[in-house]
């Protein structure tokens, strides 16, 4: 799963990279990167929340209690999820305007970008029934043990996306104005990104049924059980209307950002760019660790084994740790640095890349809260519990849009978006505090709290120290007068591998056991 992960997260870095150096990282870019995570958030919203928290365990249930071993279940499962997605798709396409100035304003100052946005939703919203595809086929053969198939096959969608940007660039790209895009480029983006995710769906279907799965529709949902499944779903669905709630309001703020300095790359785009990079850690850990924890844990709460599932949850928090903490500091070490290496090409000079490596500086820290609280929500899911989760997100996003509320009004448009950036970082801090005292109520009174709290106390000692080490050999390198080593390439790999060093160095001096979970460190 780990293997997959990295190179899912790879290939989606290079398409990343390609798509800053065709579209750069202000207006024009924020456009398309708008319409292009409205598909997402409204497949979450339609039914991807509760179909990635609330289902797995229903599933695993069904295959051990039902008499068919859950094969009815399921096809009555995946027919429910497919019928809603298709209506909601088409209505999504229907409505893509009214969509759309949830996200970003249409002023007649702003109208321009505003309509492109439309046009570029009305291409890219079919991908709400393919992102349920795929989800809803993945965690067929999660609840099967089958982990692998779901983690690689995202790298044919970043496969034809790295095409595509590379086609932009080679032989269409121009300015990276919203004025100058033409019909051509916009019908390359727009089709091509859709075709990518319809793959990644598609590409499940010989997997499933490799695992035995043999979809047959079935719309006798009644006394199935299915209402259960969808009581339980409906606090995740609320607790997906608080986050895209904070994530929709972060956007519009990010959006007027954009459209105040439209070349400057300090708005949604570099916003987005910041946080992808900052997630691909806990993307590539702390969720290749919770999609093969999840149906075990599941088991050892309706087993009611709470030593079990305590025992799985510090693990993971520990194991996990040995990499999200020193990311982090490393992140808050070298933002600017990793912004000028993967985006100043192309249209993007250094300095509208800069903006986005100040974001991931005040991403940074908050990669610790947010791995570890998306680890512990999972202990509620085990139990089924999905109402606490609930307002666990509605505090995180009510202190983030509050947060970022200020920042929009006080802070000067070139530094408000970074600001949010931090905010999300400080709503998750107090996320994790208010989640890690619940859940140890519900187990008992212990969640292993000594032994995390040293363990990531000798993790956050090593890696701060590797940080400042690293930080301090990566300036001197930046003020050589040879212009070779002033590159943020070589300064980066020599602040990064100073860093390296110091942190396992450290982290061996101080005994933390949990350094043999990485490999080659045993």
């Amino acid at each position: 799963m780990a293997l997959g992960t990295v190179a899912s997260r790879g290939t989606g870095l290079i398409r990343q990279v390609l798509q800053a150096g065709a579209l750069g990282t202000g207006l024009l870019a924020s456009t398309y990167n708008t319409a292009n995570v409205v598909p997402m958030s409204l497949y979450t919203l339609l039914i991807g929340g509760a179909l990635n928290s609330v289902l797995v365990p229903q599933l695993v249930r069904a295959r051990a209690e039902h008499e068919d071993g859950g094969r009815a279940y399921e096809q009555r499962l995946v027919t429910l999820v497919l019928s809603v997605l298709a209506v909601g798709t088409l209505l999504a396409v229907w409505a893509a305007p009214q969509i759309v100035a949830v996200y970003t304003p249409d002023t007649p100052r702003t109208h321009a970008a505003f309509e492109l946005t439309v046009v570029f939703a009305r291409f890219l919203l079919p991908q709400i029934f393919f992102y349920g595809l795929f989800f809803v086929l993945g965690q067929v053969l999660n609840a099967r043990d089958k982990f692998g198939a779901m983690m690689w096959t995202p790298v044919l969608n970043n496969l034809v996306l790295i095409a595509m940007f590379g086609v932009y660039i080679g032989l269409l790209a121009g300015s990276d104005r919203i004025e100058d895009i033409t019909r051509g480029q916009i019908h390359l983006l727009g089709i091509t990104t859709t075709l990518g995710i319809a793959l990644q769906g598609v590409a499940l279907i010989p997997f499933v049924r490799a695992a035995g799965f043999r979809f047959r529709p079935r719309f006798d949902w009644r006394g199935t059980g299915l209402r259960r499944s969808i009581a339980a779903a409906r606090w995740t669905l609320l607790l997906v209307l608080a986050n895209l709630a904070a994530m929709t309001v972060v956007t519009h703020y990010a959006n007027a950002a954009d459209q105040r300095l439209p070349t400057a790359g300090v708005g949604y785009t570099a916003y987005s760019y910041a946080q992808t990079i900052w997630m691909l850690p806990q993307s590539i850990v702390t969720v290749s660790l919770v999609t093969a924890l999840l149906p075990r844990m599941s088991r050892a709460a309706a087993a009611h084994r709470l030593d079990d599932l305590r025992a799985e949850l510090s693990r993971a928090l520990r194991v996990s740790g040995v990499v999200i903490v020193p990311a982090a500091f490393f992140f808050l070490a070298f933002g600017p640095q990793i912004a000028q290496l993967l985006f100043a090409h192309g249209t993007v000079d250094a300095a509208s890349a800069e903006p986005a490596g100040h974001m991931l500086q005040a991403f940074g820290l908050g990669l610790i809260p947010f791995s570890a609280q998306y680890l512990l929500l999972r202990g509620f899911y085990a139990f089924e519990d999905t109402r606490t989760p609930f307002w666990m997100a509605t505090a995180i996003a009510a202190v983030n849009v509050a947060l970022a509320t200020a920042c929009h009004l006080l802070l000067p448009a070139r530094w408000s978006v970074t600001g949010m950036a931090a905010a999300y970082t400080v709503a998750y801090g107090i996320g994790l505090l208010a989640t890690a005292l619940l859940l140890r109520r519900r187990l008992a009174g212990r969640l292993d709290g000594r032994r995390l709290c040293r363990t990531y106390g000798k993790l956050t000692a090593s890696a701060a120290t590797a940080g400042i080490l690293g930080w301090a050999v990566a300036h001197a390198c930046a003020g050589v007068s040879a212009a070779a080593l002033r590159t943020p390439a070589l300064t980066l790999s020599a602040g990064g591998l100073t860093m390296a060093l110091v942190f396992v160095l450290s982290a061996r001096l101080l005994k933390t056991g949990e350094l043999r979970s990485l490999p080659g460190l045993r």
